[in-house]
C-alpha cells in the first residue's frame, strides 16, 4: 500500500499530512460538542500533526536530492499542477455557492471532500496508492458530515474528528517508512 522506492517524497507526504491534520483539528475546534474531552482530544491531533511536520520536513529538506516521483517538467508535474489548480478552483466556486446559499455550514465538507478527492489521481502521480485509500476514506468522512445532524456540533468538528486523524496515520506510516528506507 505504500511503496518505499521515493523516501523524500514520503517524508513530504508526513510533513504536508503531518500540517493538514493540524489545520483540520483545528478547524474542528469551531464547535465540537459541549464536553471538555473534545478540545483536548482535538488539542492532541493538533500536536501530533505539528509533530510529524516538525520532524518530517527538516528530514526531506536534507534528502531533497533524493530521488522524487515527480520531476518537474515531466507528465507527472503537469498533471500534479492540473489537479492542484482544479482543487483550488473547485474549493473556491463550492465556498461562494455555500455562502449564496446562506449554508457556511456546508463549507468544511465540501473542502474536506475535495481534499479528498483530490488524493484519489495524486496516487497515480506520486505512485503511492495509500494516497487513494487516504482519499476514498477522507471523501467518506466529508459526505457523512454533510449529512449528520449538526445541532451538537459544527459539521466542521465532525470533518476534522475523522480526517485529522486519518491524515495523521497515513502521513505517519509514510514517514516510518521513508526513515526506514534512508
Amino acid at each position: 500500500m505504500i511503496i518505499d522506492d521515493f523516501p523524500r517524497d514520503l517524508l513530504m507526504t508526513g510533513a504536508i499530512f503531518g500540517i493538514a491534520a493540524f489545520v483540520w483539528a483545528g478547524w474542528a475546534q469551531e464547535r465540537p460538542p459541549k464536553h471538555w474531552s473534545w478540545h483536548v482530544i482535538l488539542g492532541m491531533l493538533s500536536l501530533g500533526g505539528a509533530a510529524l511536520a516538525g520532524i518530517s520536513l527538516p528530514a526531506a529538506i536534507r534528502n531533497w536530492s533524493a530521488p522524487t516521483a515527480i520531476s518537474w517538467g515531466g507528465a507527472a508535474s503537469t498533471w500534479y499542477l492540473i489537479v492542484f489548480w482544479i482543487e483550488v478552483v473547485v474549493i473556491i466556486v463550492l465556498a461562494i455557492w455555500a455562502t449564496r446559499r446562506k449554508r457556511q455550514d456546508l463549507i468544511a465538507p465540501l473542502v474536506l471532500a475535495v481534499v479528498g478527492i483530490h488524493f484519489i489521481p495524486l496516487a497515480w502521480v506520486f505512485q503511492q496508492p495509500v494516497f487513494a485509500f487516504a482519499g476514498a476514506l477522507i471523501a467518506v468522512a466529508a459526505l457523512a458530515a454533510a449529512l449528520v445532524p449538526d445541532k451538537e456540533a459544527a459539521r466542521s468538528f465532525w470533518c476534522g474528528i475523522v480526517a485529522a486523524p486519518i491524515l495523521l496515520t497515513v502521513g505517519t506510516m509514510c514517514a516510518v517508512i521513508a526513515f526506514g528506507s534512508l
